[in-house]
């Protein structure tokens, strides 16, 4: 089964918009867990606009599923993962300021810089992904710097989903077929939801994660937390 990573990073804006601890972004990390969430998600941004440092200091010392950071690898992003040590750190490519995650790595352009970074964080035994789009090239470069997965960046299935879903996926299918081919492993996560979230698991061939944030985290405004999740593992079945 497809583990389900829920990214909690939302929870965290709600919080930071009042102040004080409400919602408490460790508890609902706890209660994601009892539901039956397979791994906890955050991305620290420089700004601290949602998920703080703090918090990922807190959540290290609660989550006892599969814990996973994304971030840009500056100097203070890669210290924050030495000193926590995820089961899982996520690079992606966002420049400061940007509003999400948006595009994937060109891995030739970049590939010296990641192949450094994941080598140092490969010496703590931490598993490394990067965020990568469907560029085949971008895929087969990946190979070249030592990271153990891929997370395909799914907006654009998102976005194309409800007009022709065979088509959104085509690009998707060929790219997990290379990952596997290459012994990549393989992640998927933005924008996915109920809607689209089944279907593209019954054609990704090996798709071992997803990272789920703001459509789960919508979700749960309707159905509540629990349900929400057991919704979400339901499409991964």
């Amino acid at each position: 089964m497809t583990k389900l990573s829920v990214n909690i990073n939302k929870v965290a804006t709600i919080r930071n918009a009042r102040g004080g601890n409400t919602p408490n972004v460790v508890q609902v990390a706890i209660d994601c867990e009892k539901f039956g969430a397979q791994g906890i998600t955050v991305h620290p941004r420089p700004d601290e606009r949602h998920i703080r440092y703090a918090d990922v200091y807190d959540l290290k010392k609660v989550v006892t599923t599969e814990f996973n950071i994304e971030g840009f690898p500056d100097t203070k992003f890669i210290n924050l993962v030495l000193e926590v040590k995820p089961t899982q750190v996520t690079l992606v490519p966002d420049p400061p300021g940007v509003l999400t995650s948006n595009a994937g790595w060109d891995t030739l352009k970049q590939k010296d810089f990641l192949k450094e970074v994941i080598a140092e964080f490969k010496k703590h035994h931490i598993r490394t992904s990067l965020f990568v789009d469907t560029n085949l090239v971008n895929i087969e470069h990946a190979v070249g710097t030592g990271t153990d997965r891929i997370e395909l960046y799914t907006g654009s299935y998102a976005e194309h989903f409800s007009f022709d879903k065979a088509k959104a996926i085509k690009e998707f299918v060929a790219a997990a077929n290379l990952a596997n081919s290459l012994d990549l492993g393989i992640n998927a996560g933005h924008d996915l939801s109920l809607e689209n979230l089944k279907y593209f698991k019954q054609n990704i061939n090996g798709l071992l994660e997803v990272s789920i944030g703001h459509a789960l985290i919508s979700d749960a405004l309707y159905f509540g937390l629990e349900q929400t999740i057991k919704k979400y593992l339901l499409c991964l079945k």
